[in-house]
């Protein structure tokens, strides 16, 4: 049995298929499938059920996938290790867009400060590849909103912060004191595009509150949101870290009466992985910091 028989063991478990695994591994995919079979001929039984659409563990490659994990993580700990002696290495950090500006700076600056020769990366991306990047142990850390859906995953819920309205400074709504969500049922909303999950998580709320909201535009940045919304295209929801960034005097910002919208901010690690040290101390500075 060979180490490089495990990684490509565990890439095609991740993927669940053997083509995406071997472009991972760097490897022509019947080099790969190759070294699966022999691994399954030594262990004496298949570890995947073969499928024309998908690959999936069979019992017997569940049991073995957790200590393959382990098996792997331990070499890299042991190779970790050696670096972080003079407090040394390198760990990656991960975030979903609509986080990544507003939690990550002050984070680090902590961080660096406590670990001057650590190596630090920071990988930004949708959630789904925020997570993804996590199982495929691109990253050591991730942070995203709730909810997160992956048994390989260990999750860590830290707080939970609110969703403003956010419209023109001169909007008529905006000299008023109480506004609910029957006062903007009826506005154009800016918003995210649905690749990001805030943007399905506020219109899920929309119609949690029997409003439908009517989409005037959308946007892949929040930034751009928040410009359009300066700009008197609609209304929109952004989470409190963000209002409380915004500098111009083009916005304000209200609490919504009643029922408000919130998320949940979680961090993520890979469940089985072996964490080094700076991952150990940095999540829980992460902790330390963020829990409220």
């Amino acid at each position: 049995m060979e180490l490089h028989q495990l990684r490509y063991f565990v890439s095609v478990a991740d993927h669940e298929n053997f083509t995406r695994a071997a472009e991972k591994c760097f490897v022509a995919q019947p080099s790969l499938s190759q070294q699966i079979i022999k691994l399954e001929k030594e262990l004496g039984g298949p570890l995947f059920d073969r499928t024309a659409r998908k690959v999936r563990l069979t019992d017997a490659g569940r049991k073995f996938y957790q200590r393959a994990v382990l098996i792997l993580g331990s070499v890299e700990a042991a190779r970790q290790e050696l670096l972080e002696e003079d407090g040394s290495g390198r760990i990656a950090i991960g975030a979903i867009p609509t986080l990544a500006p507003y939690l990550l700076p002050s984070l680090l600056k902590d961080f660096v400060q406590s670990y001057p020769e650590a190596e630090v990366s920071v990988y930004e991306n949708l959630t789904q590849f925020t997570i993804q990047a996590c199982l495929e142990g691109e990253i050591d850390v991730g942070f995203l909103a709730l909810p997160v859906e992956s048994a390989q995953l260990e999750v860590e819920p830290l707080f939970s912060e609110e969703l403003l309205l956010a419209m023109s400074a001169d909007h008529a709504l905006a000299g008023q004191k109480r506004i609910t969500m029957k006062h903007i049922m009826e506005e154009p909303f800016v918003l995210l595009s649905e690749a990001h999950c805030l943007g399905e998580q506020i219109v899920s709320f929309c119609k949690q509150s029997s409003c439908l909201p009517s989409v005037s535009c959308h946007s892949a940045q929040l930034l751009t949101v928040q410009e359009m919304v300066g700009l008197g295209h609609g209304v929109s929801l952004i989470p409190r870290m963000a209002a409380d960034a915004d500098r111009s005097d083009k916005r304000c910002y209200r609490s919504l009466s009643g029922k408000k919208p919130t998320r949940t901010i979680a961090m993520i690690s890979r469940s089985h992985r072996h964490q080094t040290r700076l991952v150990r101390e940095f999540m829980q500075q992460a902790r330390a910091s963020l829990r409220k």
